[in-house]
């Protein structure tokens, strides 16, 4: 049986023509800086956000840890959303491995974590208080749906960070699908903060890896911390070339999946027991069960998730919430794996 996994963007296989890209890269010794397919994924990913340099790092979880730990040592805070990937699903280690203590604020159904709450969190300087040193947004927001920040949101947040005297990290682990949604490029989205995170292994399709961007001095610094945290690689160009070759070939297609959500997302609509949370704005569709409406009072989203697993349709039950799932359009779930998944998603309510 050929699954339609829909759990994540993150399980894309990489494409005939990536694998040989791969097989063909150019490689070196990465932490002497001597891996040219590595260099030139760095370049070429700074220069798409708009950042002097960029540092290739093994995953978006390692690339927003050692964002935080450059801009934050011990004791210092950071506020970030209390529904943000690196507040709910990091292993706690921006506190466990650098000490950097979490004001979690709560987000809007937008994304953005409203500014009044966040000028009021900004510490005074006084010796019982941490010194606020770190402002973490994040564009596509996960949580929230997929949902692509307001265009002068961040430059607001900017400038109130700025004016206080801390820095601001993007978690843009799908920020190109946010620059498809929005049809502006991601330097624009990117303009103002001090550093962002991009991951390749989503919706671009990459096997693996990710580019934290930033300033020259930036990065030289978190260079030393990813070593610090493990994250030296070698001959790593042959990963840097699938990361290359997906922004060369993956990026316009983005649109694809994000009309594809939007299929799925109607389709949902139609069908009783299931309801969208909300609209989608890129490629994550969020849903709840309603065992009212499907007649069987015992379902739930892991029930659901079980039925559809049988039917050939992989999706993930969300865990905070029993009745909630999140289905995820990509690179590799056509436009006739949404009827598949639709005619399997009636079939298990019925």
């Amino acid at each position: 049986m050929r699954f339609i996994d829909l759990r994540s963007d993150t399980v894309t296989q990489p494409t005939d023509g990536m694998r040989e890209a791969m097989a063909r890269a150019v490689v070196g010794d990465d932490v002497y800086d001597e891996d040219p397919t590595v260099n030139r994924l760095q370049e070429t990913m700074a220069q798409q956000v708009g950042m002097e340099a960029g540092l290739f790092v093994a995953s978006g979880t390692m690339g927003n840890l050692v964002a935080v730990l450059s801009h934050a040592g011990r004791g210092d805070e950071m506020i970030l959303g209390s529904l943000a990937h690196t507040y709910l699903y990091e292993v706690g280690a921006a506190a466990g491995l650098g000490g950097v203590h979490p004001w979690p604020i709560p987000n809007a159904a937008d994304g953005t974590i409203p500014l009044d709450a966040v000028a009021t969190a900004i510490r005074d300087v006084n010796v019982h208080f941490p010194t606020t040193r770190l402002l973490c947004l994040e564009n596509t927001h996960n949580r929230c749906g997929g949902a692509v920040l307001p265009l002068d949101y961040t430059p607001a947040a900017c400038k109130l960070a700025h004016a206080r005297g801390m820095a601001v990290h993007l978690d843009g682990a799908r920020l190109f699908n946010a620059a498809a949604a929005a049809g502006r490029p991601a330097a624009e989205l990117a303009r103002g903060v001090d550093s962002v995170m991009i991951c390749l292994s989503k919706g671009l399709g990459a096997p693996v890896g990710s580019v934290l961007c930033g300033s020259r001095e930036f990065i030289g610094v978190a260079k030393r911390v990813r070593k610090m945290v493990g994250g030296g690689m070698r001959q790593a160009g042959v990963l840097a070339a699938a990361g290359l070759y997906a922004l060369e070939h993956h990026v316009e297609r983005l649109a694809v999946d994000h009309d594809n959500a939007r299929r799925l997302a109607a389709g949902i609509e139609a069908i009783p027991g299931v309801a969208l949370l909300s609209p989608p704005a890129t490629n994550l569709v969020y849903l709840e069960v309603d065992p009212a409406q499907a007649g069987d009072p015992s379902i739930d989203a892991a029930d659901l998730s079980t039925r559809l697993k049988a039917r050939g349709v992989l999706a993930n039950p969300l865990g905070s919430n029993r009745y909630q799932m999140r289905m995820v359009t990509h690179l590799d779930v056509r436009s006739a794996d949404i009827d598949q998944a639709l005619d399997a998603l009636r079939a298990a309510l019925r």
